[in-house]
């Protein structure tokens, strides 16, 4: 399968990039987006200058963001376990 070829620009700068479909393309360009979105937000907010800070901010925030959904799966996980042993427990004592 041959890779498209597309340029993705990121806080002022041009990333070539090699993908292997157009949905692929898709999610590139808009997590390119947010990236852009976010730089501007922080330059406009906390008048920070150097490109290197806002895109450390930015991939703190993305990355913070990350984890913080994998804690509260992992809580949402272990909370449906507990209520299906319980069911289970119900289950086993009436069919008793």
């Amino acid at each position: 399968m041959e890779k498209l070829k597309i340029k993705i620009t990121i806080a002022g700068r041009v990333y070539p990039l090699s993908i292997k479909n157009a949905i692929e393309e898709e999610g590139m360009r808009k997590a390119a987006n947010k990236i852009n979105e976010l730089v501007t937000k922080f330059e406009q907010n906390y008048a920070v200058s150097d490109k290197q800070d806002v895109l450390a901010m930015c991939a703190l925030q993305f990355a913070s963001q990350v984890e913080i959904n994998s804690i509260s799966d992992d809580t949402d996980t272990l909370e449906a376990i507990k209520k299906i042993e319980a069911i289970n427990k119900l289950l086993d004592v009436h069919l008793k």
